[in-house]
């Protein structure tokens, strides 16, 4: 399967176009590389985007541009033989940006004078990326794990390569008396010693970085790493079992559940903190004061739907919010909208199911302050 994840720049650069004819198309695609059914879904999605674009008054030739752009794309084999469970294309008379995403999405078509960018945000609000510490007696390895590259070891300087090295020992089951430490304290204070230069070597790779380090291995050496520990991102949940005997890929794909529970454990911490603060004012699931909080800067986190598209227009100024009865190339989402000032003023955006926003309207915010 192949992903290319959007990057904040790539979103920055996104949010920032503007133009008469922007059509953002989401569509469901398969890894398997049977590249047919989704090339016919693209050009029926294509066809209702320029359908749209076709009632605009455009410049000469602008039209007949963007048509160009996307049959370039549909005609495109090697692009379609390598796709990943969702596409995501970013088009205009000028050129188009795509981007294969992990995660499945709704189809949709969305014209207007900016891009659709709020069901990507889906990627960046879970990214399914973690570091894999495997670590046993007989070997310590990093892996890195990626949404968009296979699992790869890292080369650590400084990694011990086993326990018994690591503390000067020839086997760290030695009982016979050294000093005050012998028998099974002796061997688990040996295991802490490991663990310590373990967390030493990693520091300075993972320094400035905030990935989950996933911790992989058997009892007791695993919760010994975790009391000493120094990395602020250690993830609770592990993956048991021996990792010598583990692949990077197997560990990659059991570091998924690991990252799942540790997904919904923060949304659900998220809508918590959202219910304390609704009784300060600090908190909003209506749409037309999320919009206005939104413009001046005041959302902290905003919850959106990112499979329904609410039409209107956010006024640039003031923040008023207009709703339209239906969608056309004028209009735009206005949740889409919001999610682009809230990105712009440094706020988070979480890209998520209805059933997991706050309250029972498309949106809902945590505010940095009542507004």
């Amino acid at each position: 399967m192949h992903t290319d994840i959007p990057t904040s720049a790539d979103l920055e650069q996104l949010l920032a176009v503007r133009g008469p004819a922007c059509v953002s198309i989401y569509m469901p695609t398969t890894p398997e590389g049977r590249g047919d059914p989704d090339r016919i879904e693209f050009k029926n999605l294509s066809a209702e985007a320029l359908e749209q674009v076709s009632a605009l008054s455009l410049e000469r030739g602008a039209l007949d541009d963007l048509r160009d752009v996307l049959d370039d794309l549909d005609e495109d084999e090697a692009f379609w033989a390598r796709q990943a469970h969702s596409l995501a294309v970013f088009a205009s008379p000028s050129g188009a940006r795509t981007f294969q995403v992990a995660n499945r999405l709704s189809p949709m078509v969305e014209v207007s004078d900016r891009f659709h960018i709020k069901p990507l945000l889906r990627s960046a609000t879970f990214p399914q990326a973690a570091f894999v510490l495997a670590l046993s007696q007989n070997d310590a390895r990093l892996v890195e794990v990626s949404p968009d590259a296979s699992p790869a070891e890292i080369r650590v300087p400084g990694m011990p390569s086993d326990a018994a090295s690591a503390v000067g020992k020839r086997s760290i089951a030695d009982r016979s008396p050294d000093r005050r430490v012998q028998g099974s304290e002796g061997q688990k204070l040996r295991l802490r010693q490991y663990a310590r230069r373990v967390d030493e070597a990693l520091r300075p790779m993972l320094s400035g970085l905030d990935l989950p380090l996933i911790v992989a291995g058997t009892e007791p050496l695993t919760s010994i790493f975790r009391s000493v520990s120094t990395y602020p991102h250690l993830a609770p949940g592990s993956i048991p079992g021996n990792p010598d005997a583990k692949s990077d890929g197997e560990l990659a794909d059991e570091s998924r559940r690991v990252l799942d529970e540790l997904y919904a454990n923060e949304l659900a911490e998220l809508r918590d903190r959202y219910e304390q603060f609704v009784p300060q004012g600090r908190a909003s699931d209506d749409l037309a004061a999320i919009a206005r909080a939104a413009t001046f800067g005041a959302v902290d986190t905003a919850f959106v739907d990112i499979d329904e598209a609410v039409p209107g227009f956010v006024d640039e100024a003031d923040g008023t919010l207009t709703l339209d009865d239906s969608d056309d190339a004028v209009n735009y989402g206005v949740v889409d909208e919001i999610a682009r000032r809230v990105l712009l003023a440094r706020g988070r955006v979480l890209a998520v199911r209805r059933d997991d926003i706050p309250g029972n309207g498309p949106a809902a915010a945590i505010l940095r302050y009542p507004v």
